[in-house]
């Protein structure tokens, strides 16, 4: 559950400012992807845990209301769901500390029990926010099935190189390409995950644009122009309109001008969740000149 703040700015180390509007959105990254991929037009299902509590019947209920297949989330009965603690400045900038609650409790066995889900799945979604040895067994599992997958290195954090090269589609922002590569230079970062054995990378750059990188093939796509009032889950709707995309036989550049579009109109509402588009938003923007 994202707990949101308006701030005029964000505070300094060791610095109290007042803050205004305070709200609960429905959030976390992996239910952000899922209902953004589900908004979109794509049957999705959910792998998960969240808590005994109420925002967990929460969480549950806004993934329900917008079409997620909820089955494969489990109930823990000893850990809080988990939260997201999240500044927006008057320019829409953010800030997000994430406590991971049950989320980190998901277990292999968990993944083990939606089995099925992988045997007519198009497309495997995961992010950080679930532990790692969950996710490596994931994209074990979406190969042994012939699922293509989707890597959103978020919250960022070293990967084996074995990891990255088993992934299909690797999409990071600019910091977690940093951190990954070891390096601040966005070409530098690029040919060292390339090196590593990334297929497709896709890097969001924000108001920028993303860059996107096959093989020996490169392309910037620059942003869609909005005026933005919150990037919260800017960046997972990117996510969930490229899997989409791809789903729907589009290519990685295509797919990615999606996710541009996505990112752009999240920007314009604020929440996670709610401020996710629809297929017909989505297609309006698409047939704009960026």
């Amino acid at each position: 559950m994202d707990l949101v703040v308006q701030s005029p700015r964000h505070p300094a180390v060791g610095e109290t400012i007042l803050g205004g509007e305070f709200h609960t959105f429905p959030g976390g990254k992996g239910a952000n992807q899922a209902v953004a991929a589900s908004r979109l037009g794509a049957r999705v299902r959910m792998i998960g845990r969240v808590g005994a509590d109420n925002f967990g019947e929460a969480l549950l209920l806004a993934l329900k209301n917008d079409g997620v297949d909820t089955q494969y989330i489990s109930r823990d009965p000893t850990t809080a769901t988990g939260v997201a603690l999240i500044t927006v400045s008057a320019a829409g900038k953010n800030t997000i500390v994430v406590a991971p609650g049950a989320n980190a409790q998901l277990s292999i066995q968990d993944l083990e029990a939606a089995g099925a889900a992988f045997q007519t799945a198009q497309i495997l979604v995961t992010q950080l926010e679930s532990p790692l040895p969950v996710i490596k067994r994931a994209v074990e599992l979406a190969q042994q099935y012939g699922v293509k997958t989707i890597l959103n290195p978020a919250p960022s954090q070293p990967l084996e190189a074995r990891l990255l090269e088993q992934i299909d589609y690797l999409i990071p922002n600019e910091h977690e390409l940093a951190l990954l590569s070891g390096s601040a230079d966005l070409k530098i970062g690029i040919g060292k995950l390339q090196q590593l054995g990334v297929k497709n990378l896709i890097v969001t750059l924000g108001e920028s644009g993303v860059t996107v990188v096959q093989g020996r093939k490169s392309h910037h796509l620059p942003a869609f122009k909005v005026e933005a009032v919150d990037t919260t889950a800017a960046g997972d709707a990117f996510i969930g309109a490229f899997a989409v995309a791809l789903s729907q036989g589009l290519d990685v550049f295509q797919a990615a001008r999606w996710g541009n579009a996505a990112g752009a109109l999240a920007a314009t509402l604020p929440g996670a969740q709610p401020s996710l588009p629809n297929r017909n938003a989505l297609e309006e923007l698409v047939a704009r000149r960026s």
